[in-house]
């Protein structure tokens, strides 16, 4: 398996669109560089717990 099939694209996609989304509505204007940032911070997070759950098959 590639590398990039464990990056959490769509995940970290979804954060951003959230966020800058809430921004909007709440507040009436966008920071969409807020949103880059926490959605990179959840992208790391969720590749490291794949990566640290991950179990080895021993069959």
């Amino acid at each position: 398996m590639a590398f990039a099939d464990n990056l959490p694209i769509s995940e970290s996609l979804g954060v951003f669109v959230g966020i800058t989304g809430f921004d909007w509505l709440a507040e009436g204007q966008a920071e969409p560089l807020k949103a880059a940032v926490a959605a990179i911070a959840a992208g790391a997070i969720i590749a490291i717990a794949r990566k640290l759950l991950k179990r080895p098959n021993k069959r």
